[in-house]
């Protein structure tokens, strides 16, 4: 620490300045004079996404190979703290394989929607699980002498508009939802580095939010590390560093650079913040280098074993009725691309370019046993030739069971956008349902890394098993197909049949009951709506009278639309609950 502080008395103000931001996408500043090195961080967070040639932050160009684990959605069903601080430590052993200094993961923000483009990468909707995966994770990758950067702080639970969106929030909903995990990991494993959200919080931008970066995450849970914004998620830098963002990245062209330099200056910016943000910067570039192992070297062939035993712990089997495990003698087919090319991870910054991928007929040929396949539909789009359909039905009725892959293509599910709805590929569905027509024993193998509908799952009386494996690769499906594996993990967010039964849905009728109070101020009761309650199926009838009631306002009937609110509003108001109770 003496030394850090004696470096930064050496330095000019424009030297402080630069190294407040990245020198490029990945890298911080070195300073040769005065010997400060320059670190790497890498996306992660379930495998190390290093270029080496042109680089980006969203996942286009291509990276270095390197082994692919499980994604978040995955591990948090496995419910093991242990089998994830194992697999963090894979993961610090490659980054220092890779001269990697900080690795960008884990993902702990709450899966507040189905629809949200992110999910597979984050662990749960449930706090409390996502706080104990995030700690055991930080435990494992730092313990190999790699940092970690647990993101996005804050509330950035949607693709959605997440440069510019405010997640309005009240302070009990923050401090019971939205901020445990973090708070577990911060004061658990302290991860060296936390990665604030594009997102405003409140109106707010998290990159400036005071509240948020320094009176919780530094005086509230003691926090000592250094905080770093999301790739490209500072508006307003000066105001940022006043607020608790000691590093922007990537490299803003030396704008920024110029700006906390002319504050400083200018008396805007008080250079004792400046030396804080800087020292705490320094702390992990320092940190990086100290702990690295030069002479380390990966066994990509080993950690690609650990990476499928992870896998298979995070199995999930959603229903059986009795037709798993297969017989091995019993003529399988298998119907879907997913089989010989299958959907492991998701799309966007954390996208792996895997070292070695085991399809589900890969490893049903290494183990010598006969499958026969029908590509069925693309697993890129929503598309299917009839010819396709009709070679999928020959093949499934002539075996004793089928077994379908499918799931969400990437360009259904990734960072950058959410999803519209939680339907399978309309060509999937329909050839789940022709197939059941033709073969009474049907498992269905999901890819996906968040909940799906499946309309075809209540057929009871043909026997369908439903499997989902979140963003596995379909290799390690086998050993849970055949009984070789004792299926024991649950999935870590709720599955929904339809998404009307999700809670976001019901609380847009609950908004639009609150709108139309304030429009008519029909009621001044204040429990009025506090107390309203009415479950998804009576907020759709709801919605369906006001739908055809607005076509009569339209016409001009104004008075009967009021009549109707204002009856309605009645019914709901704690006042004449209580009147008609007493």
């Amino acid at each position: 620490m003496d030394r850090i502080k004696e470096l930064i008395s050496k330095m000019t103000l424009e030297e402080k300045a630069s190294l407040c931001s990245g020198a490029d996408n990945w890298h911080t500043k070195e300073i040769k004079r005065l010997n400060i090195p320059s670190v790497m961080m890498v996306d992660g967070p379930h495998g190390l996404r290093k270029q080496e040639g042109e680089t980006d932050h969203l996942g286009l160009n291509e990276s270095v190979k390197a082994v692919c684990f499980p994604a978040a959605c995955a591990t948090a069903s496995s419910f093991d703290v242990d089998l994830m601080e194992r697999m963090g430590e894979t993961l610090g052993a490659e980054c220092q394989a890779e001269n990697v200094s900080i690795l960008l993961g884990p993902a702990v923000n709450i899966k507040r929607s189905p629809l949200c483009g992110r999910n597979f990468e984050y662990l749960s909707e449930d706090p409390y699980l996502a706080g104990r995966m995030a700690s055991a994770y930080i435990r494992g990758v730092q313990s190999q002498g790699v940092g970690t950067s647990i993101k996005h702080f804050a509330l950035n639970n949607q693709e959605t508009l997440r440069m510019t969106i405010s997640s309005e929030v009240s302070e009990r909903a923050l401090r019971e939802i939205y901020l445990p995990a973090f708070e577990e990991a911060v004061k658990e494993s302290a991860p060296r580095t936390v990665m604030c959200s594009y997102n405003k919080i409140n109106g707010e931008y998290a990159s400036e939010n005071r509240y948020l970066l320094t009176d919780i995450l530094r005086k509230e849970w003691g926090y000592k590390g250094c905080v770093v914004s999301d790739w490209g998620a500072v508006n307003n830098r000066v105001k940022g560093l006043q607020a608790g963002l000691d590093l922007e990245m990537p490299y803003s062209g030396g704008y920024n650079d110029r700006q906390i330099v002319k504050a400083v200056q200018e008396g805007r910016l008080d250079e004792a913040v400046l030396d804080e943000a800087v020292e705490r910067v320094l702390n992990v570039v320092f940190a990086g280098e100290e702990q690295h192992r030069p002479e380390d070297i990966s066994d990509k062939e080993t950690d690609h074993k650990k990476a499928a035993d992870i896998e298979t712990e995070c199995a999930v089997l959603l229903e059986n009725n009795g037709i798993l495990p297969l017989n091995t003698d019993r003529k399988v087919a298998y119907i879907g691309e997913f089989a010989e090319k299958p959907r492991y991870q998701g799309g966007g910054s954390s996208h792996i370019n895997p070292f070695r991928v085991v399809s589900a007929l890969d490893a049903a040929g290494e183990k010598g046993r006969s499958v026969t396949y029908a590509k069925g539909f693309s697993n890129e789009n929503d598309s299917m030739t009839e010819q396709e359909l009709e070679k999928a039905l020959r093949t499934a009725a002539e075996a004793d069971v089928a077994v379908i892959f499918a799931g969400l293509p990437e360009i259904f599910e990734s960072e950058g956008y959410d999803r519209t709805s939680m339907k399978l590929p309309k060509c999937q569905d329909r050839l789940i349902e022709e197939v059941l027509k033709v073969q009474p024993n049907v498992v269905v193998v999901l890819h996906n890394g968040s909940p799906v509908e499946l309309p075809w799952a209540d057929r009871r009386s043909i026997s369908v098993a439903e499997l989902i494996r979140p963003n596995l690769q379909s290799g390690q499906i086998d050993p849970v197909i055949v009984g070789t594996l004792s299926v024991s993990s649950v999935v870590s967010c709720s599955f929904f049949c339809i998404y009307i039964d999700v809670e976001l849905f019901a609380l847009k009728a609950f908004r639009l009951c609150i709108f139309l109070n304030s429009c008519f101020k029909v009621c001044n009761c204040d429990g009025c709506l506090k107390n309203f309650k009415c479950d998804a199926a009576g907020l759709m009838i709801f919605y369906s009278v006001l739908n055809f009631f607005y076509y009569f306002w339209c016409l001009g009937c104004y008075s009967l639309c009021c009549f109707f609110y204002c009856f309605y509003s009645f019914l709901s108001c704690r006042c004449f609950l209580n009147f008609f109770y007493s």
